[in-house]
């Protein structure tokens, strides 16, 4: 399986940050659940990457999002 989203990253970039995960789905306009379901299989939109991204003050992106 090809992991595209660093799930352990992106989970440590919210903490770092004060958040929670459900602060994040909040921000996204979503479900807890939704949320969880989408960092489980490593699928956000453009859209929402970009506001995780702006909201958690990722300065590498690519390292998150684009991980191999």
């Amino acid at each position: 399986m090809i992991e595209l989203i660093d799930r352990n990253g992106l989970k440590a970039m919210i903490v770092k940050n004060g958040c929670s995960q459900k602060d994040m789905a909040k921000l996204l306009n979503m479900s807890t659940k939704t949320f969880y379901s989408r960092m489980k299989r490593g699928n956000f939109g453009v859209d929402e990457a970009k506001i995780l991204i702006e909201a958690l003050g990722i300065e590498n992106p690519t390292e998150i999002f684009f991980a191999s």
